[in-house]
């Protein structure tokens, strides 16, 4: 089976996209040309901030989308390698 990686890129607008694939140099290069998905091509440039490397495709998009699920602040724990914090971010705190 194919190697994948689920990756996070940053849009002009500041926001985050979560994608999967294949070919991670290939894809950045469709989402720079404005061909990699509906949501980066009216966001560009975007930036790639944080990836992880996984030994099976199925595995990235199963991890990309756990990782869409998440609030921002979760995935700039993740980003920054702060993974003692994703539980407590993960935790909704009603007031």
């Amino acid at each position: 089976m194919t190697k994948g990686y689920m990756y996070i890129l940053r849009c002009f607008d500041n926001s985050y996209y979560v994608g999967s694939t294949k070919d991670l140099e290939r894809r950045l290069r469709q989402h720079q040309e404005g061909k990699g998905a509906m949501y980066t091509a009216r966001r560009l440039p975007v930036e790639l901030l944080y990836y992880e490397e996984y030994s099976r495709i199925d595995e990235a998009f199963y991890r990309e989308k756990q990782v869409q699920g998440w609030s921002r602040k979760k995935r700039e724990a993740l980003m920054h390698g702060e993974a003692y914090l994703l539980p407590k971010l993960a935790k909704k705190i009603f007031k």
